[in-house]
């Protein structure tokens, strides 16, 4: 199967563009969300390069942001740059936990491989990766039993539609999430 940024962007652009003046778009050097800076205006977020799984992250934190953190540049979160200190990498993993749970399973509907990220390779590395693999599988297990955010659920739902994976999802999220190593069993039934 093959996985093109601008399937992501039709999808993304498809589903949100007039209902929330959103669009997706790629080519970024770093990832950005930028809010409307007009009422007749659309916000934009930006994606790396055109790299699928950067879209997939970014959509991911799109989905969780309130309404006001919409209105905010980056959605008014702090980010600190690869190297971070100890302490600053667990804050920046506490953040992480329910976009990159939601990244995950907007990666197996697409039928893509998923890999969890630190993004501090040239810092302290992980603060702790076992509880943060953990807490991630967990979120992902709670936004499955639970239902996803609205915005995520419409656009888990089109990709499911789009790649055609609804049929094989719960067995490719159970072999997926146990594949992680020191994982906790995930198991979702249905």
């Amino acid at each position: 199967m093959s996985h093109h940024s601008n399937d992501l962007i039709m999808l993304f652009n498809d589903l949100f563009r007039g209902s929330y003046r959103t669009v997706l778009v790629g080519d970024g050097d770093e990832p950005e969300y930028i809010p409307a800076e007009r009422p007749d205006s659309l916000a934009r977020v930006v994606f790396t390069r055109d790299y699928f799984s950067s879209a997939l992250h970014e959509i991911s934190h799109w989905c969780i942001a309130g309404s006001h953190r919409r209105t905010l540049l980056d959605y008014g979160y702090w980010y600190c740059p690869d190297g971070r200190t100890a302490e600053q990498q667990q804050a920046f993993e506490q953040v992480e936990v329910k976009p990159q749970a939601l990244e995950w399973l907007f990666s197996i509907a697409a039928g893509k491989a998923f890999h969890l990220s630190t993004d501090n390779l040239s810092g302290s590395g992980a603060a702790n990766a076992t509880e943060f693999r953990r807490q991630v599988v967990y979120q992902a297990n709670t936004y499955f039993r639970n239902r996803l955010p609205v915005r995520a659920a419409l656009f888990h739902q089109a990709l499911l539609d789009f790649y055609g994976t609804a049929h094989r999802f719960i067995d490719d999220w159970n072999a997926g999430c146990n594949a992680e190593p020191d994982s906790v069993a995930c198991c979702v039934t249905d």
